[in-house]
């Protein structure tokens, strides 16, 4: 068969890893990020105070290991696991809420650490490219060619490809361009809250708190968390309401706030850095996007943030944009392996084959991405107010009873 080229816009963690999967079944690919390469050492910054800190669960792995067992036994080494919520009250105690009962837990990963990881691993296969300062500008999904501009040189290129992967984020230029081509459901939602992030030194040499923890000051409209990184740091996130944001500007009002509501964690992040870091670092917006279709007959797909952004509170985000690429692969190979081939190339899908394979997966992933949306915006509130409500907690051990007693017919959120 004729060589089949794939284009994916978005250089991120979705979209390094579809271009490992894509590589791994035979297509050949081009990888268009409009950032610089931040593998580099002057661009290593550039994902810096960008966004909350990761956090990689089973189903981030499941994708990893799917590809290649030995890239998710590399991203291990990477990870820092919590096995539960450590509660933070006024008064300094801390109470440590487990996830599961049976120890299964979510993992802290460093959000750059992992793209570039992922960066390697594509660049390892001999029929990818990686293109850096490149943004799209628009495409004919009926033809395949894609327009591209060279952001360093102010240069405008084209590309055909057989495929156009959307990888590029919540506000996807790609899906822009595919709702001119399909009847979308589409909606964009913003929250009335913002953050900020802060960051913890360690102590002494050592965490200034349990790593294996996520760290919850919960607040009842607001709260901070934390996250533990490799070097014994933590990255500290400060979620309210911008109504609340609004009246917190000076270094006395940021001192004040926090004084009354997070003095424990005031006391190990220091007064002088709260301040500077209030000040300088970006107060960030939160929202969710839904939409369906996701697919464009056989010649469109956007995966990810593209497609399904979310709050981070349930930490799924990134877990979500992995599982969209193995349910996408496991579509088109058994889509190619119904049609009497035994290889996994699904390269050597034909556009009708392939145009079946992409509408099995927009019309059942859909279903999932809507929950895990709406999971978690609701997880906001478990976070900020309900970890210390006596129901809730009383409800949490009761589903931990039953899971442990029917563990595949009871499974707590």
């Amino acid at each position: 068969m004729p060589e089949r080229r794939v284009v994916i816009v978005g250089g991120g963690l979705v979209g390094s890893l579809a271009a490992c999967y894509f590589a791994k079944r035979g297509w050949t690919v081009d990888l268009y990020e409009k950032r610089p390469d931040i593998r580099l050492p002057e661009h290593s910054d550039l994902v810096e105070h960008r966004s909350i800190n990761l956090a990689i669960s089973e189903r981030g792995f499941s994708a990893l290991r799917r590809l290649d067992p030995e890239l998710e036994a590399r991203v291990k080494e990477h990870v820092i696991p919590m096995h539960g919520r450590m509660i933070h009250a006024l008064d300094g105690k801390q109470t440590s809420q487990a996830y599961d009962v049976f120890n299964k837990h979510i993992n802290s990963v460093g959000r750059s650490t992992l793209i570039k990881l992922l960066l390697d691993e594509a660049s390892s296969y001999s029929c990818v490219t990686l293109h850096f300062n490149y943004e799209f500008v628009k495409a004919d999904f009926d033809t395949g060619r894609v327009e591209l501009r060279d952001v360093e040189r102010s240069e405008q290129t084209s590309v055909d490809a057989d495929l156009v992967v959307g990888a590029d984020g919540a506000f996807s230029r790609v899906r822009q361009r595919l709702m001119s081509k399909v009847l979308m459901n589409y909606s964009q939602t913003y929250i009335e809250h913002g953050y900020c992030e802060f960051s913890m030194d360690p102590l002494d040499g050592s965490f200034a708190m349990d790593p294996n923890h996520l760290h919850i000051w919960p607040r009842g409209s607001f709260m901070l968390i934390a996250l533990p990184n490799l070097d014994k740091s933590f990255t500290c996130t400060l979620f309210m309401p911008w109504s609340e944001f609004a009246k917190v500007e000076s270094d006395a009002e940021v001192t004040a706030f926090f004084r009354k509501h997070f003095p424990d964690a005031l006391a190990l992040m220091g007064e002088r850095r709260v301040c500077a870091e209030y000040a300088a670092n970006p107060k960030g917006s939160l929202m969710y996007v839904k939409c369906a279709p996701s697919t464009y007959k056989s010649r469109a797909v956007i995966l990810g943030d593209a497609a399904h952004a979310m709050v981070p509170f349930y930490g799924q985000g990134m877990n979500c944009g992995f599982e969209d690429i193995e349910a996408l692969d496991r579509i088109m190979v058994k889509t190619l392996h119904e049609s009497g081939q035994a290889n996994d190339c699904t390269a050597n899908l034909t556009d009708d084959q392939l145009h079946k394979a992409l509408d099995e997966y927009s019309v059942t992933r859909a279903v999932d991405t809507s929950a895990i949306v709406d999971l978690a915006l609701e997880n906001y509130v478990e976070m900020r107010a309900k970890v210390v409500d006596f129901a809730y907690l009383a409800r949490k051990h009761l589903e931990g009873l039953l899971h442990r007693l029917f563990p595949q017919r009871i499974i707590p959120l």
